[in-house]
């Protein structure tokens, strides 16, 4: 097999949380486009179906569930129909993620539980049922898109890395336990992204200034930067990577 074809991912079902718009509709979009089945998830279904059809628009095969991730009996029943709908799921991204940003005294118990269910205990939950349904055909990737704040923090965002640092160690339990399944498991770190989200921040004069001090590139990145690093942990191009987080932040978590 020639290196190009290793990223194809033609005859491969693939779902991505989060993915109506911003960085995981760029990953799905990417998965698409290299010959995958894509499986959109997120809470409002317009926005999902509106994303669909830009999809097959562009020749994917792309299809959505509307849900909150924080329903885990919805995210089981989604692999469920999968895997009666085509005898496989091979690749699982991780992606959808809330934040909120205070201080630590500022939490309630209820306002961290809130967090955590949707930033942390969703993904386990959907993982755990994903790598079961992956074993039965004895391959499979899961990638988990965890954040820079999973190993770097700043003042006034105490609960989010938390989460974040709780998805790597998800990731690695995952590939300690299921690699010998032919199963591997990996996450990706982002950094500054500018998307629909938090285009107010990324537009301001202040935020633009501290990513040109801060990230060596200069900038923020920009979402369909993400998917290069996506495409390469769900080929079979990365069929030895296992366990790793694969930071794309510009440079900026190694400058002093």
């Amino acid at each position: 097999m020639g290196i190009l074809q290793k990223f194809s991912l033609e005859n491969r079902t693939a779902i991505i949380t989060g993915s109506g718009r911003g960085l995981g509709f760029e990953i799905a979009s990417a998965f698409a486009e290299a010959g995958a089945h894509v499986w959109l998830t997120g809470r409002n279904a317009e926005t999902l179906e509106q994303a669909v059809e830009m999809l097959r628009k562009a020749g994917g095969k792309a299809d959505y569930a509307a849900f909150d991730i924080a329903d885990t009996a919805a995210g089981s029943a989604l692999v469920r129909r999968i895997m009666e709908k085509f005898g496989h799921l091979d690749i699982l991204v991780n992606n959808v993620g809330a934040r909120d940003r205070r201080p630590l005294a500022e939490f309630t118990d209820e306002d961290v539980l809130e967090l955590i269910r949707t930033d942390l205990t969703s993904s386990i939950s959907l993982s755990r049922d994903a790598a079961e349904a992956m074993n039965t055909n004895g391959y499979g990737r899961i990638i988990t898109v965890t954040s820079i704040l999973g190993h770097i923090v700043r003042p006034g965002d105490a609960i989010y890395p938390v989460a974040k640092q709780g998805l790597t160690g998800l990731m690695r339990a995952i590939a300690v336990e299921y690699g010998a399944r032919g199963i591997t498991s990996n996450a990706i770190a982002p950094g500054m992204f500018a998307t629909e989200t938090n285009a107010a921040l990324s537009e301001n004069p202040e935020m633009v200034a501290f990513a040109k001090l801060r990230v060596p590139l200069e900038r923020w990145g920009r979402p369909d930067e993400i998917a290069g690093a996506a495409l390469f942990l769900a080929s079979d191009a990365a069929s030895f990577v296992n366990g790793h987080v694969l930071t794309v932040d510009g440079g900026m978590s190694v400058r002093l």
